[in-house]
């Protein structure tokens, strides 16, 4: 396959970058046709505006690249869009998707609709809608994406529905089981229902959720905790 060949643009984000050598930057984009690619952009550290100005995250981006290592050279960025204006606790928000992204995708791993979840996503935290709740269903949905999505409407084992007034456990990669009382480990069943309805509407249903995604997504995360979410949770905000 041959990837993003000299003057083929192909829309990007960018989730991360860092200073290399003397006068360049390492970029970790995210695309829709290649997944997450890494880019070096050579000399643009000595450039006053250009492409050092437009290599930045929350804007979209058309970019090209070559070479066949790892690590490919970027030839052209291009801005196709205005940049998502997030600030204050919006903006550790947007980090907090890229740390994911980086965390639990492949390089070189195409996931065409995981890039419209997280544009998606930018859009409504840019246009102010509920924080908290455009956060659970970009989680929700990047779990889906990579393979994991939480079953929600079933009890694991023997397929029951959930039932809205019930209380329940879930055991990753399986799912939820019903609980013989409410008690701190557990989740009501409205609030797997919701979760699965992308409604989150309520307060009850946004706190389950949040406990449960959480407690997913450190399954795959690790042990190594997130620096962004520890961020969020001071801020109370998410």
């Amino acid at each position: 396959m041959s990837i993003g060949r000299r003057g083929q643009l192909h829309a990007a984000f960018v989730l991360h970058q860092r200073p290399y050598r003397d006068s360049s930057r390492i970029a970790d984009l995210l695309t829709a046709e290649f997944g997450r690619v890494t880019v070096v952009a050579r000399g643009i550290r000595s450039r006053r505006g250009g492409q050092g100005a437009l290599l930045q995250p929350f804007r979209p981006l058309l970019v090209s690249w070559s070479g066949r290592s790892e690590m490919k050279t970027l030839n052209t960025v291009e801005a196709s869009g205005e940049p998502f204006a997030l600030t204050g606790s919006v903006l550790f928000s947007g980090f907090y998707l890229n740390e994911l992204l980086l965390r639990l995708t492949h390089k070189n791993d195409p996931h065409p609709e995981l890039f419209a979840v997280y544009h998606a996503t930018l859009e409504r935290l840019d246009q102010s809608e509920n924080q908290p709740r455009a956060l659970r269903i970009f989680e929700k949905r990047l779990l889906e994406c990579l393979g994991y999505g939480l079953n929600l409407a079933q009890t694991a084992g023997d397929g029951q529905p959930v039932d809205a007034s019930r209380h329940y456990t879930y055991q990753v990669e399986r799912g939820p089981q019903l609980s013989v009382a409410e008690n701190s480990a557990s989740y009501a069943g409205r609030s797997l229902l919701s979760l699965a309805g992308e409604d989150l509407t309520d307060a009850r249903s946004l706190q389950d959720a949040r406990r449960l995604l959480r407690h997913t997504l450190d399954f795959y995360l690790g042990d190594k905790p997130l620096k962004s979410r520890q961020i969020l949770y001071s801020m109370r905000s998410w």
